[in-house]
Order: C-alpha cells, then structure tokens, then sequence
C-alpha cells in the first residue's frame, strides 16, 4: 500500500466524520462537518497528484480513487437530506448519473479511458458540487437558502449535463473508430 492509497483510504474514513458531524444538531457540529469537507475536497487532487509524481499509480487507487470520490459526495448529500437542508430528488438524479455513467464505462471495452473532451465537464461537475455542499453545510442564515438551493441544483444540472456529454462524446469517438 503506497502514499496515495493511504491518502485515498484516509478520504474514505473523514467521510465517516463528516456524515457524523453533519447529522449531530449543534452549532459548531456543522462548523466541525464544514471543516472536515473541505479538507477531503482539497485533498482529492493530492492522491492522484502524488501517484502521478511518485510514479506510484496503482489499480487498487484507479479503483478506490473514483469509488470514495461518490461515497463522499453521496453520504454528504445524503447527511443534507436527513437535516432538511435539500430535497432527496437531487440526489436519485446524481445517484441514478453515477451509476448510469458507471455501468456505461464498465460495458465500454473498445473505450476504456473514455473521451478527453469529457474531462472538463466531469470537473464542472465536481467543483459545482463542491462548492454547493460547503454553502449547504456551513451554518448560514436563512436568507441563504435560496442561493444555496439555486447552487444545489445547478450542480444536479452539471451532474446530469456532463454524463450525457460523456456518452454522446463516446458514442462518436467509438463511431468515428469503426
């Protein structure tokens, strides 16, 4: 097990943290949960920054890699919902894109990294949800919620935006091979 693996597993635990702080009704769990979420966001990039750098990339961390990258988002929204921040229909409609998009990679044998072109949006995607679950976690007055809802589902939209992008961008390169 290399650096990045453990950094990687190490994400995987502070969800567990953070779903925890973000369910517990005090002040400063939320503050405590906002905490914890910035720091697995901003170290998502370092485990594969490292593997890359190290010369240490694995297929144990191209699998954990994206798998802990859904927990975290999903248990995260997930901790939303049981505290009435956002509706359960945003997360079915992210849950039903990873999923989809997912089956779709694994069913894709002539195509195994997938389009390029598809890369932005899959970051769009990320860094609105990112910046959505901080808004819906930080203890906020209400006369955020609006913002935070209209952040919320601009990020559902990206979500669903960049996996049709991605099949579409497939389905050409794989034509366009043929």
């Amino acid at each position: 097990m290399n650096i990045p693996n453990w950094i990687t597993i190490s994400r995987l635990l502070g969800v567990f943290f953070l779903f925890y702080f973000l369910i517990t009704p005090l002040f400063f769990s939320r503050w405590l949960s906002l905490i914890v979420f910035l720091t697995i966001a901003s170290t998502d990039w370092l485990d594969g920054y490292l593997a890359r750098k190290m010369n240490q990339v694995t297929d144990l961390g191209k699998f954990l890699d994206p798998l802990v990258d859904k927990i975290f988002i999903i248990l995260t929204l997930l901790g939303l919902v049981i505290i009435k921040q956002i509706s359960i229909w945003g997360i079915i409609l992210i849950i039903i894109r990873e999923v989809g998009i997912t089956c779709y990679r694994i069913n894709s044998i002539k195509n195994k990294k997938g389009p390029k072109e598809a890369k932005i949006w899959g970051k769009a995607k990320t860094v609105s949800q990112i910046i959505a679950i901080a808004f819906l976690i930080a203890p906020l007055s209400q006369s955020w919620d609006e913002f935070t809802n209209i952040l919320f589902w601009i990020s559902v939209a990206l979500t669903l935006i960049s996996g049709l992008i991605y099949i579409i961008l497939d389905i050409k390169v794989k034509t366009n091979k043929i």
